[in-house]
């Protein structure tokens, strides 16, 4: 019975901290890539490149991909679906503002369902080279915000947006 008494408190303490613990998540990460802001710009905003620098288009090459609208223009939707590593969503395109950021949303649906807005900033450098910043911002709702504790999703996802910078460093600079 003492055992019983125990998991249940300890449940209770998880629940408890769940009410505190913060729902936010968010990660970002920079790069300075070697060419003008506006080719950099013109590149990001079309998220079919996307498949070709961003570290989960590579995680599954047999994934279904589908395009509405038109690439580079708000409404612009890539769906994918693919194995358990890339599960099932979309990125919808939600703002552009010229030559600066890329504003989209992500709409998560297998194996979970979950939300995000995500960004891709360029800053134009002195020395003719471009700073991109690309990362995203979401909620994780409770009692799943006790797992932020056990994960840094900074590290996690932040790493998987610095191998996709350093991908497009790579592509736009060769």
């Amino acid at each position: 019975m003492i055992v019983v008494y125990i998991i249940l408190g300890i449940i209770a303490l998880v629940l408890l901290a769940g009410l505190v613990i913060s729902k936010d998540m968010k990660a970002s990460r920079e790069i300075v890539i070697n060419k003008p802001s506006d080719e950099v710009f013109n590149f990001i905003k079309h998220l079919k490149n996307q498949d070709g620098f961003s570290k989960w288009g590579s995680l599954d090459p047999n994934m279904k991909k589908e395009y509405r609208g038109t690439d580079g223009a708000v409404g612009f939707v890539s769906a994918w679906e693919g194995n358990k590593k890339v599960g099932q969503g979309e990125q919808e395109i939600t703002a552009i503002e010229e030559g600066k950021v890329l504003h989209t949303e992500l709409r998560f649906i297998k194996p979970f369902k979950s939300f995000a807005k995500s960004k891709m900033t360029t800053e134009a450098l002195a020395d003719g080279s471009t700073k991109v910043t690309w990362g995203f911002e979401s909620k994780m709702p409770y009692p799943f915000n006790v797992m932020r504790v056990l994960m840094n999703m900074d590290k996690a996802i932040g790493d998987d947006f610095s191998v996709g910078l350093n991908n497009l460093k790579a592509q736009l600079e060769k």
